[in-house]
């Protein structure tokens, strides 16, 4: 019998704001001190009153609206009762029945496109850390707490369940991270928690439509975690369809260094955390002035950006691929080309083909040594890369006399007029320059002349370097050869 998987996500993503999300105290908890990042309220002191952090509630329409959901005009915060010790007050305020978002979709940009489609966005907090200490025979022998993390600003995106392939989940998570990350909304990093999935997945008969019974698996940190603990699971659950095992709802966890999943508890329903509205949290009225002004202050996201630079910029799918891949590169490069905008088509996409090979190429190169990621945090400034880049492109520098210049501009952050001018880099070129100088070469280069006049095309060649080396190499390669020619020729 052949299967067919059905996979749905749910994933928490971190918000970037400077304070929690009901409390006072900083949510940037990665570096600091266990424990010193705390108020009243993610300590449950009694009497604290939870109050709405409202960066938080517009980040949640932003990542909303990015995903092509609806906006709630009214939403409300619930009580979400559990027995694990990671929240001081013993429950998590989260919203169950009344989401800030509802009814989007993503459409993933693979090969045979689907679209998945979005249940829910959820505001909620993070819970503490816990950090479990083993004896020295193994096992867990007690717990250790860190309170810096509870009460972070989350939201959680749960999608319908329409992926059927690893494939298909992993272009999800990487769609998703991409437009958090240009939202500026959130770092989406797997690997430091702020962007965390867990997968519900099931397996049926292909062709059935009715949905059988889903397993959760969690605790995966990577992508690459993500699509084993998936392929894993559904290996799982076939093998246990033909063997005539039955497939119990539950919780597994992934582990990465076994590659397989492991039970942890049964799966809880949702009458399991005896939910009940927050009554310390009055439903929260969105306005449409609020979802207008939210609305404007939305970046261009990821895919219509590489779009118009395709369209605009007349790059390839590929270099607008690299060059939207990052927010803060797709800045740059557009800083870069700012002073073009009002020439021609052709050379506004001369001069951007030309920007995107030095950011590419050079820059990409210089800064994966150093470990930089922000092209801004560089020293080249994008006019100063701007005027490289048209030097070069006009060829009044080659290619190694360019590169020269970057790596200086580069490493110093001196303007490359100044490096051309000190290092005497510029091209020679035209007839009055280099007519001379070929003339000498030709002079003094008696045997290879004979040889390219005798039908030796290679011996150009050692005439060619014989100027380069007469002129530092600055001769411009295209001008000599055809001045040696045409001086050759008149023999």
């Amino acid at each position: 019998m052949e299967y067919e998987a059905v996979i749905g996500l749910e994933t928490h993503v971190q918000l970037k704001t400077r304070s929690k999300m009901f409390g006072t105290s900083s949510a940037e908890y990665q570096t600091a001190e266990p424990n010193t990042l705390v108020d009243e309220v993610s300590m449950a002191l009694p009497g604290t009153l939870p109050v709405v952090n409202e960066t938080a509630v517009e980040y949640a329409m932003m990542i909303g609206m990015a995903i092509n959901c609806n906006i709630a005009r009214i939403t409300k915060f619930d009580r979400k009762n559990y027995t694990y010790p990671d929240l001081m007050k013993g429950y998590q305020i989260t919203q169950m029945d009344e989401p800030i978002c509802y009814e989007g979709y993503i459409d993933l940009p693979i090969e045979d496109s689907i679209r998945v489609r979005i249940n829910r966005v959820h505001m909620e907090e993070d819970v503490a850390r816990l950090i479990h200490v083993e004896g020295p025979k193994g096992g867990t022998v007690h717990s250790l707490i860190d309170v810096n993390r509870a009460g972070t600003p989350l939201m959680e995106v749960v999608t319908e369940p329409d992926m059927h392939t690893s494939e298909q989940v992993e272009a999800y998570i990487n769609t998703l991270q991409h437009i958090i990350r240009y939202l500026g909304v959130g770092t989406a990093n797997m690997e430091e928690g702020s962007f965390r999935c867990d997968a519900n997945v099931s397996v049926r008969p292909k062709g059935a439509t009715e949905l059988t019974t889903k397993v959760e698996v969690k605790n995966m940190n990577r992508i690459r975690a993500v699509v084993r603990a998936v392929e894993y699971e559904i290996e799982r659950q076939i093998a246990a369809n033909e063997s005539g095992e039955r497939i119990v709802q539950e919780t597994r966890g992934w582990d990465d260094g076994k590659g397989i999943t492991v039970p942890q508890r049964s799966k809880e329903e949702a009458n399991d955390y005896r939910y009940f509205p927050e009554p310390d949290i009055p439903p929260l009225i969105i306005s449409e002035e609020w979802i207008e002004r939210t609305q404007a202050a939305m970046p261009e996201l990821p895919i219509q950006r590489k779009a118009r630079f395709v369209s605009e910029w007349g790059l390839s799918e590929y270099d607008a691929d690299l060059l939207t891949a990052l927010r803060s590169t797709a800045d740059y490069f557009e800083s870069v080309c700012e002073g073009v905008k009002v020439l021609s088509t052709d050379a506004k996409r001369a001069f951007a083909k030309a920007a995107s090979n030095w950011l590419t190429g050079e820059m990409a190169r210089m800064m994966n040594e150093d470990e930089l990621v922000n092209m801004a945090d560089t020293k080249v400034s994008p006019e100063a890369l701007a005027t490289l880049v048209e030097k070069f492109r006009k060829r009044e520098l080659n290619n190694n006399s360019a590169k020269q210049v970057f790596e200086i501009m580069y490493k110093k952050g001196t303007a490359p007029e100044k490096i051309i001018e000190d290092l005497g880099l510029s091209v020679v070129s035209g007839a009055d320059s280099l007519g001379p100088i070929v003339d000498e070469v030709i002079a003094n280069n008696e045997k290879a002349v004979n040889d390219y006049l005798g039908g030796k095309e290679v011996a150009l060649k050692s005439l060619m370097g014989q100027v380069m080396k007469a002129t530092r190499g600055q001769a411009d390669p295209a001008q000599t050869t055809e001045i040696i020619k045409e001086k050759l020729a008149d023999r």
